[in-house]
């Protein structure tokens, strides 16, 4: 596109900024309820609600409050939950059997929401992290995560919940083949139509550190995890691990952090026109709240804006803690 401009006065680009009515006729993007996903953090127990300290407004749910939040999810109008467990310390091992155990926390929750919200989307995550005594999102093999037998692992992982019913796969472990291989094994086994929604292009983030703390792996994580996710000063690579993981069967894509990348979002969706997603992370969502909370900024209109920054980059959905807040203001209008 060339933009065409007349020369000053004729031109006065001011003009489509006078009027609130007149800055809405011109606006070239807009978030939607449609645009939200919800992320829930689900523990063990009943009745309960637990703060995350390091994300302040978010909880860890029991089973039954998750329930809760999915049906004010359905009744907001955010067409979709991702469940993440915080799993018992008890139940976590070197090999993470507990992460196909069909009976598991977040095996429990996606049956528990189709029960009671059957229209609502549930999404989830696929990588061995909160089940794994060494934190990681593979399994540990003399120190080094180890590939193939990771994959043959969330492949396991991936069949248990699209059979306890959910609606959207999360891959976000970043080992290689993962696609691929979940792909041929839900086909196999008759989930046709469970949709995947890859994390493509996930970098080895210092943004993830309250997430961490919410789903129980920070003090179970060993060493890094930089020889699996990316490297943040890569872009290409994203394009290259994008264009690998259509190929294989994925039907949705997603960029994780989100603000700090919003060039990769942007490159990816000109790329391969694919449904495209962002995480915004809890690092993200904790600075901006406690920005808020000391009163250095407007949160609330922060909010807003970074929520904009994705729609404007390309982003079709974002993964974010501010989605009931975000859908109640856009509710009201």
């Amino acid at each position: 596109m060339r933009p065409i401009t007349a020369p000053f006065p004729a031109a006065r680009l001011r003009r489509t900024r006078t009027t609130a009515a007149i800055r809405a006729l011109s606006r070239e993007n807009a978030l939607t309820v449609d645009d939200l996903i919800w992320p829930l953090f689900v523990r063990d127990g009943k009745g309960v609600l637990e703060d995350v300290t390091s994300m302040p407004g978010v909880q860890r749910r029991s089973v039954d409050m998750i329930v809760e939040a999915a049906s004010e999810a359905a009744q907001l109008g955010i067409p979709a939950v991702c469940l993440f467990p915080y799993t018992d310390p008890a139940l976590k091992t070197e090999l993470c059997e507990e992460a196909w155990n069909p009976d598991n926390l977040a095996n429990r929750a996606i049956r528990a929401i189709k029960a009671e919200v059957p229209g609502l989307a549930v999404m989830t995550d696929i990588a061995l992290d909160p089940y794994n005594a060494n934190g990681h999102d593979g399994i540990v093999r003399d120190g080094v995560i180890v590939n193939d037998e990771t994959v043959e692992a969330l492949v396991k992982m991936a069949l248990a919940q699209a059979q306890a019913g959910a609606d959207i796969l999360g891959p976000s472990d970043m080992m290689d083949g993962r696609i691929g291989a979940m792909r041929t094994a839900l086909e196999a086994a008759g989930h046709r139509d469970v949709a995947i929604l890859s994390y493509s292009a996930k970098y080895a983030s210092g943004f993830y550190g309250p997430f961490r703390d919410a789903v129980g792996a920070s003090g179970a994580l060993k060493g890094d995890k930089k020889t699996y996710q990316m490297d943040p000063a890569n872009s290409d690579e994203a394009l290259r691990l994008i264009a690998r993981d259509l190929s294989e069967g994925a039907d949705m894509v997603m960029v994780k952090p989100g603000l700090p990348y919003l060039d990769i979002i942007h490159r990816a969706k000109q790329t391969f026109g694919a449904p495209t997603f962002a995480y915004q992370v809890s690092g993200e969502y904790a600075m901006i709240e406690a920005a808020a909370q000391n009163g250095w900024i407007d949160g609330e209109a922060v909010m807003a804006e970074s929520l904009m920054a994705f729609k404007r980059a390309g982003c079709d959905g974002v993964l974010t803690y501010f989605a009931p807040r975000i859908a109640r203001r856009l509710k009201a209008g």
